[in-house]
Parts: structure tokens; sequence; C-alpha cells
């Protein structure tokens, strides 16, 4: 089978339920997105991590991929491939586990520190505008709200995660100051 096939040649593309729209919808950008912040991930996922890390944004790059095809699905009675509240839960779980070993924050925190919690930073400003596409595509179009929640808990994780990397390098949080 080859990877092209032409069908989109003329600046649209399939989704799922055979319907055909531009690629310009904000339905493609929004689960376009949720692809840039998946390859972000893996480049990530080609640095030297610990096991739990490594496991956890495995599992998220996995994850991403069922957001993708949630998104990819306008047809919300079909309820194959679709988000939910028991992803949100193992996000909000993950969160409270690696935040029970880091100290209480009181200021804004900038991006930086560690090589690889630098790029969990840039892989949550990508996760932020991939919620912020699905905010857009949800006043013209329904989709699964879970997407959304899942979407903003996923950035919560990234900090969190990025803080945890620093600490462990023990690099203290960058403070923003004005």
């Amino acid at each position: 089978m080859k990877i092209y096939t032409k069908t989109g040649d003329d600046g649209t593309t399939g989704l799922i339920g055979n319907k055909r729209v531009k690629k310009s919808s904000p339905r493609i950008e929004s689960y376009g997105v949720v692809d840039e912040l998946n390859a972000s991930i893996g480049i990530i996922l080609s640095s030297k991590l610990q096991k739990d890390i490594r496991v956890l944004l495995t599992k998220i790059q996995n994850d991403l991929f069922v957001v993708g095809a949630d998104l990819a699905n306008p047809d919300l009675k079909n309820n194959s491939n679709r988000v939910t509240s028991e992803m949100v839960s193992y996000l909000e779980k993950k969160i409270d586990r690696l935040e029970e070993k880091l100290s209480l924050i009181t200021y804004f925190i900038l991006p930086g520190g560690n090589l690889i919690a630098s790029q969990i930073h840039l892989a949550r400003t990508i996760c932020r505008r991939a919620e912020t596409n699905m905010v857009h595509l949800s006043e013209s179009e329904d989709l699964n709200n879970t997407c959304l929640i899942y979407m903003n808990r996923l950035s919560d994780l990234l900090f969190v995660i990025a803080r945890t990397i620093n600490k462990r390098k023990k690099i203290s949080d960058i403070a923003w100051k004005k």
C-alpha cells in the first residue's frame, strides 16, 4: 500500500465516517496540533529519561492517538476511540503523586532549567495551543468535552513533570521576576 492516496490533493481530508472537510477546518487544526504535541513528546523520549518518566510519556503518546481519533470522529454517537474520564483520572493521579515530592510554589515559574525539562515546557505550550484550538472547534461543532478536560490536565501534568525533572537534577525552579 502506498503512503500517498492523492485524495487530499484538492485541499480536503477524510474524517472517520468518510466525511471530507477542508484541511484548514478547525477540526483538522485541532488534531494537527495534538499530532505536533505527540511529535514533541517523541523528541523528549529520544533523550535519556528516568524509567517512570519514560513510561508516563509513552502512555501519554498512546493516549494522544485516542485524542486525535476522537477529534477526527465528528459523530458523537460512535463511541469508538473516545477520550474517557478514566484517562483524565489517570493524569490527575500522576499529578498528585509527582506533586507530593515538589515544594509548594507561590510565584510564577519560568520555563527552563534542564534541557529535557525545557523541552517538556515546550510540549506544555503546544498542549495549551491544542486545547485552545479545541475550544475554537467547540464553538462551531460538537466534540467530546472530555477531550478538553484531558488536554487541560495534560498541560498541568507536563508542568509538574518539568518541575520534577529539574528537582531530580537539583535545579531550582526559576522564579519570574518583574
